[in-house]
């Protein structure tokens, strides 16, 4: 059947593609046609056996079906995820709502990771109905994604892009389970998704070191023997950047040039762990906000002088560098001696890599972050209007305004020194830690015990799905387009007999959601070892502590009420030396600046 539809695709296309019946087809083109069959394979699958085994099968042969779906998605998922992304996350999106904010709209969750949940642990007849209603939903958002295809005009760059992103999404998403919570076959899935990769890379001729990798990248994943065994440090190190790297460096040698288009990993990156391979200004609010050297040299000076609050106030107050930028208290001092802001001060590091600061999200850019801080009448009382005045009053700050601001009128203007404040902000993107040298050097950087810290972190303890490689906070690779929040059940004092949950609401203070109550933005791990005390409350002094914390399930897991919680409150069931392990790796995160 599968061989059948590949045949009619490919006279389809080429009716549709081809000017005269001798005309060649470019890469991108056959790479089409390959997708077209795949996805007609997917969904002849998910038609013919999953849906109607849901209508009528046992658990055993739902649960088979459910898997041949799941294996045929992954021969999609390029394509889904780089051309249909909205599709992609409804095929196979987290099974937990979408909260559209500024709408105050929820949207259910659908697709396979939803399906999951009604087979494993276990499959309820009762629920029945209801998985056949998520099979078609499920075919039917195929359809849609065939549409998408089918209008869609691929070129080499993209295909090649899209390819060497796959490979990205398997490093931070496919390894770590992110979309496999139950089954845990995520590492399993990773050889398919690496065989589609393979497949489409055919078709721009014949790399035999590229192919090879890939061979050997399969057979890798696909001979796991478990999911929490898995060597992901290995596979990484050993394949995938291998992998990517030669993607890349294939596409010069084919002369295809690169996108120009604005995406959060550099179109030319080798890996995903390149000391350059982020944008910072992917993430900015607009092109005038983007960073330059005169800029980042302005915010640096304005971050350290009191002229921006007008008193003695400064950002570096709460925000050291010694400390990761952070204060080391539980809850920042307030300007009133004995007093105390409502949380703890977060690290500025790569606080430019996500789409939303604070911890409870209120501001999206760090331009409105920095006018909130500079009014707050806890923190520094003032306005950016009235430090724009007092700026205007210094010669030696009005040049230097200038210099950064090249079509800047007459007068400094509020904004910006919201944009040279947050220009600093997004330069403090180091990526110099041991780890980072170790994913990009031959050499080995890291201990034993620090690598099977990561092993864990990125498999047993489940740290990775909500912790994304390569920035470790909650903006997924390789997309970088949503920054996620966690209700986990953060208690007041951890130490207590008799644990309470912390009154504050996070993100529900703003945005009255019941699904945003006790969410909190899921912060950068890096620099961990410097920045304690930790959560947005500070109450939780060492990382031994965090890690009990999620070692018992949260909130949930110890036993409190919190219905919306989103950490699985099942225990990861680490052992001490398990944690140990996990907490040296987390130290291999500091960054040597």
């Amino acid at each position: 059947m599968k061989k059948l539809l590949f045949a009619f695709s490919l006279l389809l296309s080429t009716a549709i593609y081809c000017c005269t019946p001798d005309a060649p087809l470019s890469p991108s083109e056959k790479a089409k046609l390959h997708l077209l069959s795949e996805l007609d394979t997917l969904q002849h699958i998910a038609e013919n056996e999953l849906l109607r085994l849901a209508t009528t099968g046992s658990e055993d042969s739902i649960r088979l079906a459910f898997h041949r779906t799941r294996q045929a998605y992954k021969q999609v998922e390029l394509f889904t995820e780089y051309y249909a992304p909205t599709v992609s996350k409804e095929l196979n999106g987290a099974p937990l709502p979408e909260i559209e904010v500024e709408e105050t709209t929820v949207f259910e969750p659908s697709g396979l990771q939803v399906i999951e949940e009604h087979l494993y642990p276990s499959f309820e007849e009762q629920n029945r109905e209801v998985l056949i209603q998520e099979a078609k939903k499920f075919l039917s958002l195929t359809g849609r994604a065939r549409t998408i295809l089918e209008g869609t005009e691929f070129t080499d760059a993209h295909i090649l892009n899209a390819c060497r992103q796959e490979v990205f999404r398997i490093i931070v998403l496919g390894i770590s389970g992110f979309d496999t919570p139950l089954t845990a076959t995520g590492v399993k899935e990773a050889a398919t998704a690496l065989q589609s990769v393979q497949e489409v890379l055919a078709f721009f001729g014949n790399n035999e070191q590229l192919q090879t990798l890939l061979q050997k990248a399969i057979a890798y994943t696909a001979q796991s023997a478990s999911f929490d065994h898995f060597d992901r440090m290995a596979f990484i190190t050993q394949f995938a950047n291998p992998i990517t790297a030669e993607i890349t460096g294939w596409q010069k040698q084919l002369n295809v040039a690169p996108l120009t288009m604005p995406l959060a990993i550099h179109a030319e990156a080798a890996t995903l762990f390149d000391k350059n391979s982020l944008r910072a200004d992917y993430f900015a609010g607009s092109a005038e906000a983007m960073a330059t050297p005169e800029k980042i040299a302005l915010g640096k000076a304005l971050f350290f002088n009191p002229v921006v609050s007008g008193n003695s106030s400064t950002c570096g107050a709460c925000h050291k560098p010694e400390l990761a930028f952070t204060d080391g208290l539980p809850k920042s001092a307030a300007i009133e001696k004995g007093k105390f802001v409502q949380r703890n001060a977060p690290t500025l590091y790569y606080a430019g890599l996500q789409h939303a600061q604070f911890y409870d999200m209120r501001a999206s850019t760090l331009e409105s972050q920095t006018v909130d801080v500079i009014r707050n009448k806890d923190e520094m009382h003032a306005s950016v209007e009235d430090a724009a005045h007092r700026l205007n009053a210094e010669a030696d700050f009005i040049l230097a305004f200038k210099q950064a601001f090249p079509g800047m009128e007459a007068e400094i203007q509020p904004k910006h020194v919201m944009m040279a404040l947050a220009s600093y902000v997004r330069s403090l993107t180091p990526f110099n830690s041991r780890f980072d040298r170790h994913m990009r050097d031959k050499e080995q950087h890291l201990t034993a015990q620090e690598t099977k810290g990561f092993n864990l972190f990125m498999g047993k303890a489940k740290c990775g799905t909500c912790h994304f490689m390569p920035v470790f906070n909650g903006t997924a690779a390789p997309a970088f387009n949503n920054t996620e929040a966690e209700v986990l059940g953060i208690v007041e004092n951890p130490r207590a007999a008799h644990p309470m949950l912390d009154p504050d609401l996070g993100r529900f203070t703003h945005n009255k959601m019941e699904e945003l109550r006790f969410a909190f933005k899921t912060p950068t791990l890096r620099n961990v070892a410097k920045t304690a005390p930790y959560m947005h409350n500070g109450s939780y002094q060492t990382l031994e502590e965090v890690m009990d914390f999620y070692n018992k399930g949260g909130a949930q897991g110890m036993g409190l009420q919190l219905e919306n919680q989103t950490l699985p409150p099942d225990p990861l069931n680490l052992t001490e030396e398990e944690t140990k392990s996990i907490i040296s790796f987390l130290h291999t995160l500091t960054d040597e600046v």
